[in-house]
């Protein structure tokens, strides 16, 4: 066989194998599924508490800091347009 030569393939396919085919596809997804999950660090109990803290903690930092600028903005434009 030469390099130009293409095989034929057939293009046919049975619906029994495409259907054993479908299930492969989805019990190999199911399966690496779970081996998926089973590679999850979970957070302890202490680390999800501390954590959630800091974000909580942060979000108030930020609101407060962002209503702070709106505040002096809104003092300044009082003191422009009035």
């Amino acid at each position: 066989m030469t390099k130009n030569e293409v095989k034929e393939q057939p293009k046919e396919t049975s619906k029994a194998t495409s259907e054993n085919s479908d299930n492969a596809n989805v019990t190999n997804f199911f399966a690496e599924t779970k081996a998926e999950f089973g590679k999850i660090v979970w957070p302890t109990r202490q680390q999800l508490i501390s954590e959630s803290a800091s974000v909580l903690l942060m979000i108030v930092a930020v609101a407060t800091f962002v209503y702070l600028i709106d505040a002096l903005f809104r003092a300044i434009a009082l003191q422009v347009f009035q």
